[in-house]
């Protein structure tokens, strides 16, 4: 079982191991759009624990090239441990 943290309010939700992040991200407070990977709305910029999520998959990447920390939440599961980000401001 690992953790994300919403760094503005440190706030934290648990997040099994192996699963996407993206309904405690909504429960924390960031906004969905299309929930596909296609419209940027749930952009999240990771402050500690990249490396406890997945690679950036092809839509993050076309999304967000050279941004290493930014991150689709509808698109990104946990590996394991803990995660602290905050809104993505563009």
């Amino acid at each position: 079982m690992g953790k994300i943290i919403f760094t503005p309010t440190r706030k934290d939700r648990e997040v099994k191991d192996g699963e996407r992040i993206k309904n405690q991200c909504e429960d924390l407070g960031v906004v969905f759009g299309c929930e596909d990977g296609l419209c940027g709305t749930c952009a999240i910029t990771v402050v500690d624990g990249l490396k406890n999520l997945c690679d950036k998959n092809e839509k993050e990447k076309d999304l967000f090239p050279e941004k290493e920390t930014t991150r689709l939440a509808c698109q990104c599961t946990l590996k394991k441990g803990t995660v602290k980000f905050d809104i993505f401001n563009y």
